[in-house]
């Protein structure tokens, strides 16, 4: 968590974010029997058994500011994933399992979600028994323009 309050927040505007720390099991199984039902897929395990999700949800207020709290929302779960990779935890950023909950005001108010919040994105964090390791970067992998 103090990776999350710790995270860059544009425009100081860290009083238009709200998390939610999920880790009560039947809350998360409804969220993701509500994810798979919304996809049509019914085997859809969006947080793969991870004990804990944490979701992250910005006030909006007009379309042009928009940008600014998605992209709040998204550096505090950066800031928490990159947390978890130095402590070993296994860390996933979900982002179509919290933007579906929008509009279902069941799943809205299991999470405790509060009222003129947006879930935005979140992070599902876990045991895993793999180990992260350095790896190649290819250049160029990301179309690239310099304007100089």
């Amino acid at each position: 968590m103090r990776s999350a309050y710790a995270a860059p927040v544009g425009r100081a505007m860290y009083d238009t974010l709200h998390l939610t720390v999920v880790s009560n099991k039947d809350v998360l199984t409804a969220w993701e029997a509500h994810m798979a039902k919304a996809v049509g897929n019914p085997d859809l395990h969006p947080f793969y058994g991870a004990p804990t999700v944490i979701l992250v949800s910005s006030a909006m207020s007009s379309a042009s500011v928009n940008n600014v709290a998605f992209s709040n929302a998204a550096i505090v779960v950066h800031n928490m994933a990159i947390a978890a990779t130095e402590l070993g935890v296994g860390a996933c950023h979900i982002w179509g399992a919290a933007g579906m909950l929008n509009g279902n005001a069941e799943m809205m108010t299991a999470l405790h979600i509060p009222e003129g919040m947006v879930p935005c994105c979140a992070i599902a964090l876990g045991h895993f028994d793999g180990t992260y390791t350095l790896r190649e970067l290819a250049e160029g992998r990301i179309q690239t323009d310099h304007v100089r």
